[in-house]
């Protein structure tokens, strides 16, 4: 099963030979009908609003197309969606205004985003039409975040490199709140091995533009990458607006994540957008992983 890190960088290793659009999942969208009014109904009450990066069910999606998903992830008691694909204007082979229709007769709402482009200078107009592209689309889905989820970094990436990643993220930032949307990076556990004695998450915190873009932390690769979670949200409370809840496997599986210590900081920072993602699955068995997760945390006192 490869995980979420191996599955961008391949796929980054594609989009370096020429502009490729990055499709994250292969899913064949269902039809609504009487089934989606019947889920909905059926769909399992939560106070909470628990959410969930649907690439956790990356596999159902290509297995059972991505309306049978909604459908399952509506019965669990998920309430917020942060898709993993989009390719040449849609989401999940679907129109925008299709999937946020579909999500939302189901009682959820679709909230995130993950989409994004590596960057080369050679082909900035083309990049930049692409995310024109991509920011109008999931503006027509009522999207709040759109976040690029990986970038190219090896043991020849420069400061300077990093600069003009963060000059880049800065412009689509800028296209993305001119449009009402907040651009944000998610990290994994790289960003926290340093180049030229600069921690790269640091660099990137520092050099991008704090008005025009965000970060959205996986606190499962901060903790990974010898970092804690809590004292950067603590540190920077103004550039953290979104949160990845994860864990080796399901959420709170391993002991080793003080959970509730990240959502009472989270909840001190204002911070009400955060998603469930499951990588791996105890045994190998995606759908009761995610549902397993949802319990953990619906159950939580600490989780609002």
């Amino acid at each position: 099963m490869q995980n979420r890190r191996d599955f961008l960088k391949k796929a980054s290793l594609l989009l370096a030979g020429g502009l490729v659009t990055p499709q994250l999942l292969t899913s064949c969208g269902g039809k609504t009908g009487s089934a989606t009014a019947e889920v909905a109904e059926q769909a399992t009450t939560a106070a909470k609003n628990i959410g969930l990066q649907l690439f956790s069910l990356r596999d159902y999606v290509g297995k059972e197309g991505i309306q049978k998903t909604l459908e399952l992830v509506a019965k669990m008691g998920y309430k917020n969606m942060e898709s993993a694909n989009y390719n040449e204007g849609k989401i999940y082979d679907l129109a925008p205004e299709d999937f946020k229709k579909r999500v939302e007769d189901l009682g959820m709402k679709f909230v995130s985003a993950h989409v994004g482009q590596p960057y080369s200078k050679e082909k900035d107009a083309e990049i930049m039409a692409w995310w024109d592209k991509a920011i109008e689309t999931h503006q027509k889905a009522g999207t709040k975040f759109l976040i690029q989820p990986w970038m190219p970094v090896d043991d020849k990436t420069t400061l300077d490199d990093l600069k003009q990643y963060c000059d880049y993220y800065s412009a689509v930032g800028a296209k993305a709140k001119a449009a009402g949307i907040i651009f944000g990076y998610h990290n994994h556990n790289f960003e926290f091995k340093k180049i030229e004695d600069k921690l790269i998450y640091d660099f990137l915190l520092d050099n991008v533009d704090k008005d025009v873009v965000k970060f959205e932390m996986d606190v499962y690769w901060v903790q990974k990458g010898g970092a804690d979670p809590i004292a950067y949200l603590k540190n920077r409370p103004d550039q953290f607006k979104a949160i990845h809840i994860k864990d080796e496997t399901e959420i709170g599986a391993s002991g080793e994540i003080n959970f509730e210590a990240i959502f009472n900081q989270m909840y001190a920072n204002g911070i009400n957008d955060w998603f469930v993602e499951v990588e791996r699955y105890t045994n190998n068995d995606p759908v009761a992983s995610v549902q397993q997760s949802f319990d953990y945390l619906n159950k939580a006192s600490f989780v609002k």
